[in-house]
């Protein structure tokens, strides 16, 4: 069965949604886990169906338990969050296709550096006041700048696993 969300603007409620990112370090044995405070973003569902819209990550708000890391997380070395405070994806394209699965074609931009990213995720709990947007989607960091590595303690890709719950926007 297929779930209509119906044609408009939709807001992201940031109370509702969660960015999450997990990363192995120290060469493969731990897994450092993450979540963005502070959140933005909206939409529109166009009248084929088809959607378009941007969220929006405040890299200071990244919270990974370790206050140390943290800071860390936010220089040069990695988000650079000084010359660039925010991470955003742009979707150019999102359809819904079969059942409740999404189909997603953007461009992330990480330190200032875009790159195309597409993505299957699922629509799920969506009615008349909103929709949620769940994704889960592997990145390399090093395609955004984000090179260093002491003792090679860092390596593979890193997950983003997303839940994004979309309002009607007042008219």
């Amino acid at each position: 069965m297929t779930v209509a969300v119906e044609t408009g603007l939709w807001q992201l409620d940031p109370t509702a949604s969660t960015v999450a990112l997990r990363h192995r370090t120290m060469w493969g044995l731990v897994t450092v886990k993450g979540a963005f405070a502070a959140i933005a973003g909206q939409g529109e569902v166009r009248p084929d169906g088809s959607a378009v819209g941007t969220v929006t990550l405040d890299v200071a708000s990244l919270d990974t338990g370790n206050a140390k890391r943290d800071t860390h997380l936010r220089s040069a070395d990695f988000f650079d969050a000084d010359n660039h405070p925010e991470i955003t994806f742009a979707a150019r394209s999102a359809e819904l296709r079969e059942g409740d699965t999404v189909h997603v074609v953007g461009q992330l931009t990480v330190r200032g550096v875009s790159r195309p990213l597409s993505f299957t995720g699922s629509l799920g709990a969506a009615d008349a006041a909103g929709f949620t947007l769940n994704a889960e989607v592997t990145v390399d960091r090093a395609q955004f700048g984000m090179t260093w590595n002491q003792l090679g303690m860092i390596r593979g890709l890193t997950t983003i696993a997303t839940t994004l719950r979309f309002t009607r926007t007042a008219a």
